[in-house]
């Protein structure tokens, strides 16, 4: 509805606003006048109630750039342009100075931005399109159809200025209709391989007996058959718990017919020949024949290296700040020969300098790179490299809490009974205690036990710290990165120099982070549980902003380990007396920080270390099974390798590697070896990591070059917002996937030097954003109404989501 002047008000801007409507003829809905009012108010000088037609059709236009962008929104999807951001119709509405622009208008506008956002986004139209896409099937998980490819490619050919004749358009398509059918190809062979593998599966469990039928069958007494049960000479199939708490026991009837030969032996006669498993080809393999070929009940047996050397185990306790690295790092460097384990590609980097600031030549190992050192007899390593069969007189593994870690406690159950050291020093929290102490047992191996005291006192707060009230060397801990660059937003606006710290970040960014707030261009550090684990920090007050956290599973209360290591970090020695762990105003009760940081170690609930297979045991089940099938040797492995009853070792957590064993059922040309690699990638499901996986190992398979990820289009550090900010992080994350595959994969994942030429970049640009402290943050800040501004957290109220703030660990810088 249009509006009708009232020059009845006695306001300078609704005058001057009239009058300007009055002369201009312009129509202005009666919605917008607030807003415009507004506007010109700002402009008028006092004294002043006319404006002349340049600033009202100015002021016009900000009024109307939202609604140009939701049309230039909606005119793009009509045209089968999804590629199109909100961001990009803005910044075309932003360059509008027609208050009554049409259609066509707006669409020239947006071209221009087009054009500028896809030249910039990659080095050539072919990566720019990939660019495109990847961040679509990031930000929703949208592929693009083979026409809406075939669209964005004639707006790239456009941005590039190519030549119609090029074919790069129809070359596009063609690809895109390639790989539709490809993908649906690899879909519907992933179904049918399932379906064969389960059948398969059921036609066994169905050919079970129970026990009834065992001296039947083996032609024994049925007192015979149970005492060779309990002598493990009987293999039990399947044990199928009942409601009453007991289990029915189910037999393969052609085990038994094959061990009809031994009963002699067992009853005291003659010995036999030693028992032959039958052709798997020509029969099927029991589960009992599956869990002694995985030998997962007999795990430390598996690391024949480590078995044959006299190990000796020394287990350094303590809590954060107590100088356990310290005491391990001065025997590795004595040492001639030895590595040092850490759980992230950050402190692999920590403990190669400080060997090398020994005088250690030392080497790396992480994930995702190497760095050979000519000579070198040690090694620094994430925990999942620990190599396994050279020997060394020393080694080091850090962090044994993690043990009890749901998604990589079995690598350091691997590493700890692996490591092929003479000497192996074990550190971490007191927690650690009884799971090293029995991983001791299991191998046989001698343990020391050493246990250091923090070497500054830790003390809590009397009351809870007020915001304005924070000072220089203070680190608050929030549990997502959205409270991270809330909290961050709101010190900024408030005039403070402030580093961030959280799990999405890569380890060269977090170290930056770091090094600025240790040299005092930052004064406040705002950081997730990511800094609860290596990063030398010179804190002098933890403040929790939280005192619960989503930990992937449900929302909780910290419970006393993960409030000793995030407190522990304040007060580091040499720089602060004491530390001092706090709580910020309205986040909940100094008294629970207390009662935590006082809690003594929690008694692990289950003693038994977690344990996975890896290659070797992969290719033994399939080789027994008769499969090449990984979806079908982790089916048979879940349902066999260990009881749940087993007295030692329990199974890990494999739910994410048996996902991409299914997905990859479709891709055929991979070994069995080749899936499993797949099946260990360090990727992240929530930003559809399995999927682009699966496309990647389709290009390997159809020996097709992997392109790598590029960075996209890197606006001015000083003018990035959130979205762009997270989108480069998950750009990141591609990376570290892809350059993991590459250093397994080089004749596949062959652009090595552009993968980490474009990581370089990506963690420089992020590190510019996070490094501004401008006026912009304060202005985003201020222009948001005050209930909707960031603040401190209301008592009981928790954004986490876990410990790298987005549900979980992420793989991507767990494994790397």
């Amino acid at each position: 509805m249009a509006h009708k002047p009232d020059m009845t008000s006695n306001s300078p801007a609704v005058s001057a606003v009239a009058a300007a409507i009055a002369e201009t003829g312009l129509t202005v809905e009666t919605r917008e006048l607030p807003k415009l009012e507004r506007t010109i108010a700002r402009a008028l000088t006092p004294g002043q109630d006319r404006v002349d037609d340049a600033t009202f059709r100015a002021a016009l236009c900000t009024v109307r750039r939202k609604p140009w962008g939701s049309r230039l929104m909606d005119l793009t999807r009509r045209a089968g342009q999804v590629w199109v951001t909100r961001a990009d119709t803005e910044a075309a509405a932003a360059t509008i100075d027609d208050p009554e622009p049409d259609d066509a208008r707006l669409l020239d506008a947006l071209s221009v931005v087009i054009r500028a956002r896809l030249r910039a986004s990659a080095p050539t139209p072919e990566a720019a399109v990939e660019t495109i896409r990847a961040d679509l099937f990031d930000g929703t998980g949208r592929i693009l159809t083979p026409a809406e490819t075939e669209t964005l490619s004639r707006a790239v050919a456009e941005a590039f200025a190519l030549d119609p004749r090029s074919g790069f358009v129809e070359g596009m398509r063609r690809d895109a209709d390639i790989r539709r059918q490809e993908q649906e190809a690899i879909e519907q062979a992933a179904r049918t391989r399932r379906t064969e593998e389960e059948r398969r599966l059921q036609e066994w469990e169905a050919s079970l007996v129970g026990f009834s039928e065992v001296p039947r069958l083996l032609r024994c007494s049925g007192k015979e058959a149970l005492r060779w049960i309990a002598e493990n000479r009987l293999p039990v199939a399947r044990r199928v718990p009942q409601p009453d708490g007991t289990e029915h026991w189910e037999f393969d009837p052609r085990e038994l017919v094959a061990l009809r030969k031994h009963l002699p032996e067992w009853r005291g006669g003659a010995p036999s020949t030693p028992a032959l498993v039958p052709d798997a080809g020509t029969r099927k393999v029991g589960n009992a024949v599956i869990a002694r070929v995985a030998a997962l009940d007999r795990y430390a047996a598996h690391f024949k290296t480590a078995r044959a050397l006299k190990r000796r185990i020394t287990l350094v306790t303590g809590p954060t700040n107590s100088g356990k690295s310290h005491t391990a790092l001065e025997a590795l460097a004595r040492a001639e020969s030895g590595m040092a384990l850490a759980p992230l590609r950050l402190l692999a980097h920590e403990f190669r300098e400080a060997l090398t600031a020994r005088g250690v030549p030392t080497s790396l190992a992480t994930g995702e790179e190497r760095i050979d050192v000519p000579g070198s007899r040690h090694l620094a390593a994430t925990v999942e490299m620990c190599p396994l069969h050279n020997p060394v007189d020393v080694a080091i593994i850090d962090e044994a809490q993690m043990l009890s870690d749901p998604d990589r406690g079995a690598a350091w159950t691997a590493a700890i009974m692996g490591a092929p050291a003479r000497h192996l020093y074990v550190l971490g929290a007191p927690d650690c205690v009884p799971m090293v102490r029995r991983i001791a047992e299991l191998c046989g191996d001698p343990l020391d036990e050493v246990r250091l005291e923090r070497k500054g006192p830790l003390v809590t707060a009397s009351e809870a710290v007020q915001i304005k009230d924070l000072k220089p060397h203070d680190a608050l801990i929030a549990f997502s990165r959205r409270e991270v660059l809330d909290l961050r937003a709101l010190l900024v606006a408030r005039g403070r120099k402030v580093a961030v710290v959280y799990g999405a970040l890569s380890p060269e960014v977090r170290r930056a982070e770091a090094q600025r707030f240790n040299d005092g261009a930052a004064d406040i550090l705002i950081a997730t549980d990511a800094i609860g684990m290596g990063l030398n920090l010179t804190i002098r007050r933890v403040i929790f902003t939280a005192l619960r956290k989503f930990d992937g599973t449900q929302t909780r209360d910290l419970n006393a380990q993960e409030v000793k290591q995030i407190g522990g970090r304040a007060g580091r020695y040499g720089k602060h007396e004491q530390g001092i762990v706090a709580v910020l105003a309205g986040a909940g009760s100094v008294s629970f920080v207390r009662t935590m940081l006082a809690a003594p170690p929690a008694e692990p609930t289950d003693l038994r270390p977690q344990v996975q297979p890896d290659s070797d045991i992969i290719q033994a089940v399939a080789a027994e099974i008769g499969s090449e099938s990984l979806f079908g040797v982790l089916s048979r492995i879940r349902r066999a390798v260990l009881r749940h009853d087993d007295p030692n070792y329990r199974l890990a957590n494999m739910e994410q590697a048996f996902a991409i064993a299914t997905a990859l059922e479709g891709v055929t040309g991979l070994t069995l070896a080749q899936r499993w690699v797949y099946a260990m990638c360090p990727v992240d499901d929530r930003d559809n990591g399995i999927q682009r996986l699966i496309q990647w190992a389709a290009d390997h398979a159809a020996d097709r070059p992997v392109i790598p990820p590029g960075t996209g289009r890197l606006p001015p550090a000083e003018r990035a917002d959130r979205v762009e900010l997270e989108r480069a992080e998950k750009r990141h994350k591609r990376l570290v996937a892809w350059r993991w595959l590459a250093l397994r994969f080089p004749d596949a994942y062959r652009a090595s030097e552009d993968a980490e030429d474009a990581t370089a970049r990506l963690n420089d640009w992020i590190e510019d954003v996070l490094r501004q402290q401008s006026s912009r943050a304060r202005a985003d800040n201020a222009e948001q109404p005050a209930h909707k501004r960031p603040g401190p957290h209301k008592p009981g109220r928790s954004f986490g989501k876990g410990p790298a703030g987005n549900g979980r660990k992420p793989r991507s810088s767990a494994r790397t």
